[in-house]
């Protein structure tokens, strides 16, 4: 598995995000432009000491991300729609996207893929938590692949 993160805009959420990547064993891409600097206080405060265990590889853009990194999936996230999470097959490998807190991910990289996930929630909240999100996602998609074994 990997998270990447499009665009991320908030420090702490991306700072949890690492803290789970390193706690998982799964390596985190971050999609230039960020909304924060890579040394902003909040980012490494959210990851602790855990910030040189983290697999981090960092992209200008889009393509090269795609151009650095082998695929064989690319899962996007959503709020709004794709299969919810209790139907929705991980498959080893897959590449988990979620976009920038305030937008969401791009039409064009809708256009990349047909794998679409969603957590489901009530109809009171428009969103969960973007690092919330990104743990229960990347714990399913563990769990359903087996990489659970290996923590």
């Amino acid at each position: 598995m990997r998270i990447v993160l499009y665009e991320p805009e908030i420090p702490p959420n991306t700072g949890n995000i690492a803290r789970l990547c390193a706690a998982t064993g799964t390596p985190l891409h971050l999609i230039e432009p960020l909304g924060f600097k890579i040394d902003d206080k909040h980012l490494k405060r959210a990851g602790l000491d855990y910030w040189p265990n983290v697999q981090l590889s960092v992209h200008p853009h889009w393509a090269a991300f795609e151009a650095a990194v082998p695929m064989t999936r690319l899962v996007l996230t959503s709020a709004r729609g794709g299969t919810n999470l209790h139907e929705f097959t991980f498959l080893p490998g897959d590449a988990i996207v979620l976009g920038p807190e305030t937008r969401g991910l791009p039409d064009f990289l809708h256009d990349l893929t047909p794998h679409r996930v969603r957590i489901p929630t009530t109809d009171k909240v428009r969103s969960l938590n973007l690092s919330t999100a990104a743990g229960i996602l990347l714990y399913e998609a563990l769990r359903q692949t087996g990489g659970l074994a290996d923590l």
